[in-house]
């Protein structure tokens, strides 16, 4: 049977309730029973074909113009801007950057963009930085982005020399995007001349390096409480979510007031704002559906291509025999790529590759350069894989990575030591010229009847040194060899 896929761009990985209803309810009358969500925040389905009898997708189409909703079939060429808005409150994340400001943003996007575009927080490490072709990295700044840029079939990535301005982003993409499409890669200077050309821009002179956080995927699953409320995120493990659990879901979020639904690029689900009040009703609807949220944590660090049951499977059997030998993976995620130019997410990257003529594929694993997924530099650590050894290899590899930790928070450790040896203050002491004898206000000097605490300063000038009688103009001040306690 010939299946279509139909995609629908979610802006920024936000869905209102209402939407999501119609879209459901479009999809339930032409005979759609699951839907997706993609690693770029955007819904996804698989509709029977048209060329297929009682193809519902003709009806599909007519039902989502009617509703207003754009969507592709078979198609990727606009792809959805993704953001980092899901992380926003639930998750650490910088000072200034708010929900209004990142709606003010998208609201601004009166055009379709054709490059991929990714807005998001410097201080989360729950949605990527750089796998977009324009990505925007909140600043120090209040409404200043850092961008970089990554020209379409490259892994280049240029820094562009100033920071712009928050309600700049969706004009200076429109911009960018003609200058690339018709030029393709550049320098940073001919690509920031080239912008400037067409128009000044509101920016502010680069002040600092951008310092991302360290890789560290939040656990994103189950009831939360944040504040004075709560957020559900919402998994599963073959990544479809039933149109009747949607349906219900959308009137869920309807019935208790809550605006909004994001999508993650984990291909997840999060409510925020869910009161406490609320709390038994949304028990109720997991209830129903028999929906569970405590997944182990090894199996939430995974990212695969959009709906390809090739790198599903993979990755199922991994985590089974991740969970019969006990496998520690935090700190680590895992992405499979089963196409030659599809793109996954991951410091750890499986790549399947076809050998005797495509009769045959093995696959390579690689990881990213200190094992941080945004750095995009991979090294390889085993290639020509059978399938089968797939997981012992990673298992080895995660060996690797908590063995290069180990030494790292050892040598961190050590460091610290040093320093804070060197950070206590010396005393210092007199010595006498002639016998080398130590007068020490800390202890006195008991042969002459001087009590602990009394400076060499404040000693009468008939001091002389307990040992050989020398004046007290025979002492030098030196630094202590004994740091007491």
């Amino acid at each position: 049977m010939q299946n279509a896929s139909l995609k629908i761009n979610l802006t920024g990985g936000i869905v209102s309730p209402g939407t999501l209803r119609s879209i459901v309810e479009a999809a339930r009358q032409s005979q759609v029973r699951e839907v997706s969500f993609g690693s770029r925040q955007q819904l996804l389905m698989w509709v029977k074909s048209e060329t297929e009898r009682n193809s519902g997708l003709p009806d599909l189409q007519k039902k989502l113009k009617a509703a207003n909703i754009e969507f592709e079939i078979n198609a990727d060429e606009n792809p959805n801007i993704i953001s980092s808005y899901c992380a926003e409150e639930v998750f650490p994340t910088g000072a200034w950057l708010s929900e209004g400001i990142y709606k003010d943003i998208f609201d601004l996007f009166d055009f379709k963009p054709r490059l991929k575009i990714n807005i998001s927080d410097s201080n989360q490490s729950f949605t990527p930085f750089f796998t977009g072709n324009l990505n925007f990295i909140a600043s120090n700044l209040l409404n200043f982005w850092y961008l970089y840029v990554r020209f379409k079939q490259s892994n280049k990535i240029i820094r562009f020399p100033v920071l712009v301005y928050s309600l700049e982003i969706a004009r200076l993409c429109q911009r960018m995007e003609e200058i690339i499409l018709s030029n393709g890669e550049m320098s940073e200077e001919a690509f920031y001349q080239a912008v400037i050309d067409k128009g000044e821009i509101i920016s502010q002179s680069l002040r600092d390096e951008l310092t991302l956080p360290k890789f560290m995927l939040p656990y994103y699953e189950g009831f939360n409480r944040y504040g004075e409320k709560t957020w559900l995120g919402i998994y599963r493990r073959n990544e479809r979510f039933s149109i009747d659990f949607l349906q219900d879901l959308c009137e869920v979020c309807l019935q208790t007031k809550i605006g909004q639904i994001c999508v993650t690029p984990w291909k997840s689900l999060v409510i925020k704002g869910i009161e406490n009040s609320d709390r038994q009703t949304w028990d109720g609807l997991l209830g129903k559906h028999g929906i569970n949220v405590r997944h182990a944590a090894n199996e939430l660090n995974w990212q695969v291509e959009d709906l390809t049951d090739e790198g599903l499977n993979l990755k199922k059997t991994i985590i089974r025999e991740f969970d019969e030998y006990d496998v520690r993976t935090f700190g680590l995620s895992f992405a499979i790529q089963t196409r030659p130019k599809s793109e996954v997410f991951g410091s750890v990257i499986v790549k399947k590759r076809d050998i005797i003529g495509s009769l045959v594929n093995v696959f390579d694993v690689y990881h990213s350069k200190d094992f941080n997924p945004n750095t995009r530099e991979y090294v390889l650590f085993e290639k020509g894989i059978n399938r089968a050894h797939v997981a012992e290899i990673l298992q080895r590899l995660a060996k690797k990575y908590y063995a290069k930790t180990t030494v790292e928070l050892e040598g961190a450790r050590l460091e610290q030591s040093r320093k804070s040896i060197e950070t206590i203050d010396t005393p210092m002491v007199h010595q006498c010229k002639r016998c080398y004898t130590i007068y020490d206000e800390r202890f006195g000097d008991i042969v002459n009847q001087i009590p602990a605490g009394v400076r060499f300063a404040d000693l009468p000038e008939s001091y002389c040194c307990p040992v050989c009688e020398a004046g007290k103009s025979e002492f030098e001040e030196i630094k202590s060899e004994l740091n007491v306690v």
